[in-house]
């Protein structure tokens, strides 16, 4: 793991998550065939891996200080108002992407995940938001070896010819590092 930290220049604790997500969503929906490389790309134009705006992720998987995205007024983004009472996101009028994988609250409401096995399902621990994003990609897009369904599910996360071709790009490059010896 820490060579192809070293050639992706991801992070090992991330990296770990991403892998672990793919393994158990090949288990749990064998015909997604979804990449650790995708859930990687997800990972960095989302959040540098957990490392924006200084944050970092810990060896428990926590990213902190925790990452909270812009308010989803309408101005830069799609405008979402509140969901969750500001439970995740603390913005009581507007919802916010929360953590390394940047989940909508409502969205983790119906994804969230527990990817490490403590029993909670929190979208700041990497583990359970790679986890949570590789489940909800698989059902947005079916198999993910196929080139349409993957540009679906990764649209279904943020419907964004930008982001697509930016998760695109870096997924792509991930795999590459991964076939280099």
């Amino acid at each position: 793991m820490n060579d192809l930290s070293s050639r992706t220049g991801i992070p090992e604790r991330p990296l770990r998550a991403y892998a672990g997500a793919a393994i158990r969503a090949s288990e749990e929906s064998p015909k997604c065939g979804i990449g650790w490389n995708t859930l990687a790309g997800i990972g960095f134009v989302e959040s540098e891996h957990g490392t924006i705006h200084g944050s970092e992720i810990g060896a428990d998987g926590i990213a902190r200080p925790d990452i909270i995205g812009i308010a989803l007024t309408g101005e830069s983004s799609l405008a979402i108002r509140d969901t969750d009472g500001g439970e995740l996101d603390g913005d009581t009028i507007w919802d916010r992407a929360v953590g390394p994988m940047q989940f909508i609250p409502e969205t983790w409401s119906q994804w969230g995940a527990d990817g490490n096995g403590d029993r909670v399902s929190d979208p700041q621990n990497i583990d359970d938001s790679a986890l949570a994003a590789a489940r909800y990609l698989c059902f947005a897009g079916g198999d993910l070896t196929d080139p349409s369904a993957w540009i679906a599910a990764v649209h279904a996360y943020n419907p964004s010819i930008d982001y697509n071709n930016r998760v695109a790009d870096v997924a792509g490059h991930y795999a590459a590092a991964t076939a280099s010896p």
